[in-house]
């Protein structure tokens, strides 16, 4: 599996490292002054948020017709090429400071990201075999997010340098370069669909792949779960800068302590899937996933705020103080329950769904994510900035709506329950 794997593994590791260097160095930069905008911070990380996520609605089904009809390796490697260009751009707006022309980079790059991923997660079942799927999927999961984790790390550190723009270049450039390297050992993924039409029409593609995926009762709902992944995951993210200034009164060092919580959580629940499971699919997971979530966000409501002293807290005044700890479990119990949340609904979704189809039927979850993930952004706006909710009262919210997706999950799929009843000893066990 190793030898088979881990090419793979290390391209989409440094791809997503990649991505949150680029946007965190960003975000980072105009939170902390070094890049100027005329926007406020709020509105900033929102349009962030919308650039990188509007091309996986545009460009994900697209993105899945190819990866069908085409050697998926051979595909990533072009995207990797893609990359280089895309983050070469970028490494001459960070030399110029143009916050404009960086904020264009991101949608290009969360373009080439939406390409990538059909084709990312249609060729695992295609390398692993139907035993392997669970723990394929849980590495996958735990990279990302500790990607995120370490290009966040690395973002903070980066921005914060007196020559941060100089040194945001290179990374990125370099990260990119060392991806499509990776990308070269990846062995073949032969293509299942190689005479079908690409149909470039992004409206009509995404029809088409949505209609397809709905035919299937078990992938559609594997596909509202993991886009409401998306959306809970994206709520909060989106907020961390703006919740550790205002509320918490940190600086970027909290901002980095928060997010290595959560991810270092994401990394813990999706490896227990592996084990809790034995090996093989259980979907009686997510129930208590589910329920989790919603705990640790109402706790997460419940946090105290932290004295605003008139200067920012730095990481180890902010960990020395009571109140962090609250707030630190409760990150880490979001990104643990989330991972045991979205590891065994994709794997339900690739062993359940047609193998001549994967990549559109990954594409399909990519545009329904985008609409979540928009939804989300759209929603903090109304929520926090016209009703005049607080961030914490926000994710109280976020906990009310992720039980009501929930319930709407377990009613049209009672399979999730009764697996659940099953997993706990609660009836009898039977083959799933």
């Amino acid at each position: 599996m190793i030898k088979r794997f881990a090419p793979f593994f290390g391209t989409q590791f440094l791809g997503a490292f990649n991505d949150n260097v680029f946007k965190n160095a960003l975000m980072g930069m105009v939170t902390y002054g070094v890049l100027s905008t005329s926007l406020d911070l709020t509105q900033m990380n929102n349009l962030g948020a919308l650039l990188f996520t509007l091309p996986f609605f545009l460009f994900s089904a697209i993105g899945g017709q190819l990866a069908d009809k085409y050697d998926k390796a051979a595909l990533i490697r072009r995207i990797k090429l893609a990359e280089i260009i895309i983050m070469s751009t970028g490494a001459v707006c960070f030399l110029i400071e143009s916050t404009i022309g960086l904020m264009v980079m991101l949608f290009l790059m969360g373009s080439q990201t939406a390409f990538f991923g059909p084709a990312k997660y249609g060729l695992i079942p295609q390398h692993l075999n139907n035993d392997e799927l669970v723990g394929g999927n849980a590495l996958v999961e735990t990279g990302t997010f500790l990607a995120i984790l370490t290009g966040t790390i690395a973002a903070g550190v980066v921005s914060t340098q007196d020559n941060s723009t100089v040194l945001a270049a290179i990374a990125v450039v370099s990260l990119s370069v060392a991806g499509y390297l990776m990308s070269t050992q990846i062995p073949p993924a032969p293509p299942r669909d190689r005479h079908m039409k690409i149909d470039f029409n992004p409206i009509t593609a995404n029809l088409y792949v949505l209609r397809f995926c709905r035919r299937n009762p078990s992938v559609f709902i594997g596909t509202i779960g993991v886009s409401w992944f998306w959306f809970v995951g994206a709520s909060y993210l989106t907020q961390l800068f703006v919740f550790t200034k205002d509320y918490l009164h940190g600086d970027q060092g909290v901002v980095t302590v928060l997010l290595a919580t959560f991810s270092i959580g994401i990394a813990i629940g999706s490896l227990a899937c592996e084990r809790l499971s034995n090996h093989k699919l259980e979907i009686g997971l997510v129930p208590i996933a589910v329920i989790g979530i919603t705990i640790s966000g109402i706790h997460l409501f419940f946090a105290p705020a932290l004295m605003d002293t008139g200067t920012l807290t730095n990481a180890s005044t902010f960990m020395a103080t009571t109140q962090a700890w609250h707030i630190i479990l409760d990150f880490f119990f979001l990104g643990a329950f989330g991972g045991l949340y979205v590891v065994p609904l994709f794997t339900l979704i690739q062993k359940r769904g047609e193998p001549a189809h994967m990549s559109r039927i990954i594409a399909a979850i990519a545009v329904v994510s985008a609409i979540f993930m928009i939804v989300s952004a759209i929603a903090s706006v109304f929520i926090i900035t016209v009703l005049g909710f607080s961030i914490p009262e926000f994710f109280l919210c976020l906990s009310g709506m992720n039980l009501i997706v929930a319930a709407y999950m377990f009613i049209s799929m009672p399979e999730f329950l009764d697996r659940f009843l099953r997993w706990t000893h609660l009836k009898k066990h039977d083959n799933p």
